[in-house]
């Protein structure tokens, strides 16, 4: 069998992207393994989910650290010595330094709630309920040091129902995350995805010329 694609994925809360992926590794064809979960927050409940998969984890506090580059060469050294190849952010609630960034260029995926480049940064879907938008959805994009950018690897859309609160959004859109992102991770590790300038083109990949329409 083939070498599986070591992940370090990066939380700071409950952690159900994270069980998005443990569930892939799971499967057995799936060609990336998680080596390491770091979390900022020895409380965030993805660390008992981890345990519960028999991952290695790694609880570093920014308290102790001068600058937001120490904590970040910090958590570098960790995931260097994990043996890590990619970083999965995965409701990490810390602003990375460019020096990170840097570090982990092309090796750095986010998963964002929203369609981007709208709804940048906190508070998505309330940002798309404001505007009236009819759909919404999720982005796994390679990280740069501008927040919520990068070249895009997969987007899902889904419809904004007229009732949604933002917590019913949410909920409907984190379905769409749980399998966007163990698939952009799945073409990562089968070395399907190329970056041309701003673009991330992903060799194979099906194509979709559907259109959807909210409300139907």
């Amino acid at each position: 069998m083939a070498r599986r694609l070591k992940l370090g994925v990066l939380i700071s809360g409950r952690g159900s992207n994270l069980q998005a992926l443990i569930d892939a590794a799971a499967a057995g064809d799936w060609p990336a393994e998680i080596a390491l979960v770091v979390s900022n927050k020895a409380d965030a409940a993805g660390l008992a989910r981890a345990e519960a998969a028999g991952i290695p984890t790694c609880v570093l506090s920014h308290r102790g650290h001068p600058d937001r580059a120490s904590f970040d060469a910090t958590m570098t050294a960790a995931l260097v010595a994990a043996g890590v190849d990619l970083v999965c952010l995965a409701g990490f609630m810390r602003l990375l330094s460019p020096e990170f960034v840097e570090a982990w260029h092309d090796r750095l995926i986010n998963i964002h709630p929203s369609l981007l480049p709208s709804f940048r940064g906190l508070h998505a879907h309330e940002q798309a309920l404001e505007a009236g938008v009819r759909f919404t959805g999720c982005t796994v994009h390679f990280v740069r040091a501008e927040m919520d950018d990068g070249p895009i690897i997969v987007q899902a859309a889904v419809p904004v129902l007229q009732d949604d609160t933002a917590e019913t959004l949410a909920a409907r859109v984190l379905q769409a995350e749980h399998r966007c992102y163990p698939q952009a991770v799945r073409w990562i590790a089968e070395g399907r995805v190329r970056i041309s300038g701003s673009r991330a083109l992903v060799a194979d990949a099906p194509a979709n010329e559907d259109f959807l329409v909210s409300p139907g």
